[in-house]
Protein backbone atom coordinates (compact mmCIF):
# COMPACT_ATOMS: atom_id res chain seq x y z
CA UNK A 1 0.00 0.00 0.00
CA UNK A 2 1.48 3.51 -1.38
CA UNK A 3 2.22 5.70 1.66
CA UNK A 4 2.81 9.45 1.97
CA UNK A 5 3.12 11.66 4.69
CA UNK A 6 -0.66 12.85 4.13
CA UNK A 7 -1.69 9.15 4.69
CA UNK A 8 -2.96 8.41 7.83
CA UNK A 9 -3.35 4.99 9.82
CA UNK A 10 -6.87 3.41 10.45
CA UNK A 11 -7.81 0.58 11.38
CA UNK A 12 -10.94 -1.79 9.17
CA UNK A 13 -13.00 -4.09 11.09
CA UNK A 14 -13.50 -7.18 8.79
CA UNK A 15 -16.13 -9.33 9.11
CA UNK A 16 -15.41 -12.83 7.15
CA UNK A 17 -17.94 -15.87 6.73
CA UNK A 18 -17.52 -19.30 5.62
CA UNK A 19 -20.09 -21.04 3.46
CA UNK A 20 -19.98 -24.56 1.80
CA UNK A 21 -22.20 -26.34 -1.22
CA UNK A 22 -21.92 -29.24 1.47
CA UNK A 23 -25.24 -28.96 3.50
CA UNK A 24 -23.52 -30.66 6.39
CA UNK A 25 -21.21 -28.11 6.89
CA UNK A 26 -21.16 -25.21 9.78
CA UNK A 27 -20.89 -22.00 9.02
CA UNK A 28 -18.23 -19.54 10.78
CA UNK A 29 -17.43 -16.18 10.83
CA UNK A 30 -13.89 -14.41 11.20
CA UNK A 31 -13.57 -10.56 12.95
CA UNK A 32 -10.20 -9.38 11.40
CA UNK A 33 -8.18 -6.13 12.30
CA UNK A 34 -6.19 -4.50 9.21
CA UNK A 35 -4.51 -1.63 9.09
CA UNK A 36 -5.01 0.39 5.96
CA UNK A 37 -3.04 3.95 4.77
CA UNK A 38 -5.22 6.66 3.52
CA UNK A 39 -5.91 10.35 3.09
CA UNK A 40 -9.57 10.70 4.84
CA UNK A 41 -12.25 7.84 6.12
CA UNK A 42 -13.85 6.96 2.50
CA UNK A 43 -10.55 6.35 0.91
CA UNK A 44 -9.08 3.90 4.35
CA UNK A 45 -12.98 2.01 3.79
CA UNK A 46 -12.35 1.52 0.00
CA UNK A 47 -8.62 0.23 0.83
CA UNK A 48 -9.85 -2.13 2.97
CA UNK A 49 -12.85 -3.68 1.33
CA UNK A 50 -9.99 -3.84 -1.73
CA UNK A 51 -8.11 -5.40 0.97
CA UNK A 52 -10.38 -7.49 2.62
CA UNK A 53 -11.44 -8.64 -1.11
CA UNK A 54 -8.07 -10.22 -1.71
CA UNK A 55 -8.44 -11.89 1.11
CA UNK A 56 -11.11 -14.02 0.22
CA UNK A 57 -10.12 -17.80 -0.40
CA UNK A 58 -11.83 -21.40 -1.11
CA UNK A 59 -9.79 -24.73 -0.27
CA UNK A 60 -10.48 -28.11 0.41
CA UNK A 61 -10.94 -29.27 4.47
CA UNK A 62 -9.53 -32.07 6.14
CA UNK A 63 -12.91 -33.61 5.73
CA UNK A 64 -13.44 -32.69 1.23
CA UNK A 65 -15.21 -30.09 2.07
CA UNK A 66 -15.15 -27.20 -0.67
CA UNK A 67 -15.10 -23.96 2.14
CA UNK A 68 -14.88 -20.79 0.56
CA UNK A 69 -14.35 -17.41 3.10
CA UNK A 70 -16.06 -14.37 1.75
CA UNK A 71 -15.94 -10.97 2.96
CA UNK A 72 -19.47 -10.03 4.84
CA UNK A 73 -19.01 -6.70 5.46
CA UNK A 74 -16.58 -3.71 6.24
CA UNK A 75 -17.95 -3.28 10.04
CA UNK A 76 -16.07 -0.10 11.14
CA UNK A 77 -13.00 1.84 9.93
CA UNK A 78 -11.63 4.41 12.47
CA UNK A 79 -8.31 6.40 12.55
CA UNK A 80 -5.66 5.12 14.71
CA UNK A 81 -5.98 6.07 18.66
CA UNK A 82 -2.31 6.21 18.82
CA UNK A 83 0.39 8.36 16.52
CA UNK A 84 3.12 6.47 18.09
CA UNK A 85 2.46 2.69 17.28
CA UNK A 86 4.48 1.33 20.28
CA UNK A 87 4.34 -0.59 23.22
CA UNK A 88 1.18 -0.30 25.36
CA UNK A 89 -0.37 2.38 22.08
CA UNK A 90 -3.89 2.32 21.44
CA UNK A 91 -4.90 1.64 18.19
CA UNK A 92 -8.65 0.97 18.15
CA UNK A 93 -11.81 1.14 20.41
CA UNK A 94 -15.21 0.88 20.47
CA UNK A 95 -18.42 0.99 22.67
CA UNK A 96 -21.85 -0.96 23.13
CA UNK A 97 -24.06 -1.08 25.42
CA UNK A 98 -25.24 -4.69 26.35
CA UNK A 99 -21.84 -7.16 27.93
CA UNK A 100 -24.63 -9.98 28.19
CA UNK A 101 -24.90 -9.53 23.84
CA UNK A 102 -20.75 -9.22 23.81
CA UNK A 103 -20.88 -12.07 25.78
CA UNK A 104 -23.20 -14.04 24.15
CA UNK A 105 -21.60 -14.20 21.13
CA UNK A 106 -17.82 -13.80 22.14
CA UNK A 107 -15.95 -17.31 22.28
CA UNK A 108 -13.30 -16.17 24.45
CA UNK A 109 -15.85 -15.34 27.35
CA UNK A 110 -17.44 -18.43 26.70
CA UNK A 111 -20.07 -17.34 24.03
CA UNK A 112 -21.00 -20.03 21.04
CA UNK A 113 -21.51 -19.83 17.24
CA UNK A 114 -24.45 -21.74 17.78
Amino acid sequence: MESSPNNDLYVAVLLYESWSPDPSYTPMCEECFALVRAEGEEQARARAEQHSRAHETCFSNVLGQEIHWKLKHVVDVSRVLSDALDDGADIYARHFKSYEAYHAFELLLGGSVD
